[in-house]
């Protein structure tokens, strides 16, 4: 089969992914194997592929948001069946018997394996996972619209409840990319108001389009005091602009596995009135269960730029320079 691996880290220009022949991998115990027809493509895996993320392992293949359909089961399979169509996600097995695991928190594994870091993931024809961490996928949502929800929907979500919005709340978004404009159809159609504050003057519209109640510069003050805000841009640079755009008792949320540099903070100006700053650490599958029901049930509308698989490279290039509006999706098909 063909796959793209992460060969030597480095820069997106400098061509860190290379177009390789493997042999499909065979699901072991309690695994399927999953024909690609889709694959979104994710901030994390450009952070894999420039090294911001160490490689778990030489020639990783990136991608976990990954769609298809069963096509091999391996032995003691008993949830997913042949010819099932089911999505990966980013977290692809977790220990089930730590302090986390066995609190409900387990995205907070003390022994966690990630698709497409730890484990190959969905930019190859085939792929497999445990599967306990799939998900049947709703009816109504094609392949290349569903994939960007698996991870850019699913820790939007989980970044929207970290946030703690009040039930008609104001909200401000940070950077509007591939989860932030399905987080904000979320929220909004919870009753929230959304302000977007982003550079894009293509993601301002497209804010604008979905609904938001306004759309500014990244750094630009939103018109009216925040109740909560999501920063999905890697910026750390946002963190005080977004903090000091909070009303009292505001939660800001930091929704991305990297981030730049946080510059030094002003108590009074940016925490004091118990305004708080928060991180999201990946999702249970709980979390993945609730949003994918409840992006059915509103009828989400996915903003997806699809890419032929063998231009996974330029993929990941476009997602750096920002040339993205919406999410990049991988359009495998298998083979």
């Amino acid at each position: 089969m063909r796959a793209w691996a992460v060969g030597r880290p480095g820069p997106i220009d400098s061509g860190p992914l290379a177009l390789v022949e493997r042999d499909r991998p065979e699901p072991g115990p309690g695994e399927v194997r999953v024909r690609v027809s889709a694959c979104g493509v994710c901030r994390t895996d450009l952070h894999l592929a420039e090294g911001d993320l160490d490689p778990r392992r030489p020639g990783v293949v990136p991608g976990h948001e990954v769609v298809g359909r069963v096509d091999r089961q391996g032995p003691g399979c008993e949830l997913l069946a042949v010819g099932d169509r089911i999505g990966i996600p980013w977290l692809a097995r977790t220990c089930g018997i730590c302090r986390f695991c066995l609190g409900g928190r387990e995205n907070l594994c003390l022994d966690p394996r990630f698709t497409g870091w730890d484990v190959d993931g969905g930019y190859a024809e085939y792929a497999v996972v445990d599967e306990r961490f799939a998900y049947r996928l709703p009816d109504g949502i094609d392949d290349v619209d569903v994939a960007p929800l698996l991870c850019a929907g699913i820790i939007g979500y989980r970044a929207l409840r970290r946030a703690e919005l009040p039930t008609g709340g104001v909200l401000g978004i940070y950077g509007f990319g591939g989860s932030a404009h399905l987080t904000a159809q979320v929220a909004m159609a919870e009753g929230a108001t959304v302000h977007v504050m982003t550079r894009s003057t293509d993601a301002q519209a497209l804010a604008l389009a979905l609904g938001a109640a306004s759309a500014q510069g990244a750094d630009e003050p939103p018109p009216e005091p925040l109740d909560s805000a999501i920063l999905f841009a890697p910026v750390g640079t946002l963190v005080p602009p977004a903090l000091e755009a909070l009303d009292r008792g505001g939660t800001l949320a930091i929704a991305g596995i990297h981030l730049s540099d946080v510059p030094v903070l002003d108590y009074q100006r940016h925490l004091f009135e118990e305004r708080s700053l928060r991180s999201v650490t990946a999702n249970t599958r709980a979390d993945g269960a609730a949003f994918l029901a409840l992006a059915s049930s509103i009828g989400i509308r996915v903003s997806a730029v699809p890419y032929p698989f063998e231009e996974a490279d330029r993929a990941l290039t476009d997602l750096a320079h920002d040339r993205v509006d919406g999410a990049a999706v991988l359009v495998v098909g298998g083979g």
